[in-house]
């Protein structure tokens, strides 16, 4: 794998591909808006919306990279399938996975979506604590990206896409619970937690775990994923949703919630995963606890929130082309070792930036 097609250069898409070019890809990039002139790779524009509009050019790359939004990636993954290529996304969206899951059963290249920041790193390290249980009864994994200087009753900046964001607040979330895979409503679950001496709080949004409830069907009974927020939010978003029936203009929702919360560049993204059983037949707990902030990368400072997402990305675009996971079928997160994700060029950022 040396060429590798970036489609969507936001700030993700464009960290991911000067992040991809320093680890010695060939990097493409294509979006619909001509590309800043600086960046050390080639970039072109086309209608990403039309598959045709791009279907040439992943006919002869290795690989194909979707910081698109989610509702664009399974027409991304299924040109990427005939071409017999490579796939990369970061979607947290469900159908989509399902989707390109189906395809994986007789593709050429690997099918990898998910592979962003929860969906993605926060399963890696998931596994990582389950894995030194020789009985674990629990998992929860949570992660928040959030300024760190909130202002105002939702303490919130979209940082992240406003129509991911919207997404895993309304669709339903899959969890384990007692040994049975379960469909949870979003923002419920409420629990108070501390980071660093931070309150927050947790609750439940979708597609966080990805595949993770299949895989440990019947070897962990409780696992679940909740998004982290400063106090109060929830509460705010379960007004805005519901009682002002936002729930039923989500388009309109996501343009309401950038206007009045756009994003910040002094942001911090918190993960806290932790894991519960017996170790040596004693009842043990293990955690994962970082704070991760803005730092330089590419001869430019970055948001947390992009570094974190397009890290978890390109290091397991890395450990592909280096022989360290699979080159065909579908990659669940799961199955990639935490040690040899850190020991990659760029996914060793996390080990080397996260605080606490």
């Amino acid at each position: 794998m040396k060429h590798i097609v970036v489609l969507g250069l936001g700030k993700v898409g464009t960290l991911a591909g000067e992040l991809l070019h320093g680890a010695g890809f060939d990097v493409t990039g294509i979006d619909m808006r001509a590309a800043p002139s600086d960046l050390p790779f080639i970039t072109k524009t086309c209608d990403l919306s039309s598959p045709s509009s791009f279907e040439a050019d992943l006919a002869k790359p290795d690989a194909v990279l979707s910081c698109l939004p989610y509702h664009l990636n399974t027409s991304v993954a299924t040109v990427a399938h005939a071409a017999g290529i490579h796939y990369f996304d970061l979607t947290e969206d469900v159908p989509t996975t399902r989707a390109i899951m189906a395809m994986s059963s007789d593709s050429k290249g690997l099918m990898a979506p998910q592979c962003g920041l929860a969906p993605g790193f926060v399963g890696i390290v998931g596994a990582d604590l389950i894995a030194q249980f020789s009985d674990c009864r629990a998992c929860k994994m949570r992660v928040g990206a959030l300024p760190q200087n909130p202002t105002g009753l939702m303490g919130y900046s979209f940082n992240w896409s406003p129509e991911g964001v919207v997404n895993e607040y309304l669709n339903d979330c899959e969890v384990l619970e007692d040994g049975q895979i379960k469909s949870v409503s979003p923002m419920e679950w409420i629990e108070k937690l501390y980071i660093d001496g931070t309150e927050l709080e947790a609750f439940t949004t979708s597609g966080g775990l990805g595949t993770m409830c299949e895989t440990y069907l019947g070897r962990v009974p409780n696992m679940d994923y909740k998004t982290m927020r400063y106090p109060g939010h929830v509460g705010l978003m379960n007004f805005f949703f519901h009682e002002l029936l936002m729930r039923d203009r989500r388009r309109e929702a996501g343009e309401i919630l950038v206007n009045a919360k756009p994003p910040v560049e002094d942001d911090i993204v918190y993960v806290h995963v932790s894991a519960e059983g017996l170790i040596n037949e004693r009842l043990a707990r293990r955690e994962f606890v970082r704070g991760y902030k803005p730092i330089e990368v590419a001869g430019k400072r970055r948001t947390a929130i992009a570094w974190t997402t397009a890290s978890s990305v390109v290091g397991i675009i890395e450990m592909v082309r280096d022989g360290g996971l699979p080159n065909s079928g579908f990659l669940k997160q799961e199955d990639v070792p935490l040690a040899g994700f850190l020991a990659t060029t760029t996914g060793s950022s996390y080990e080397d930036y996260g605080a606490f």
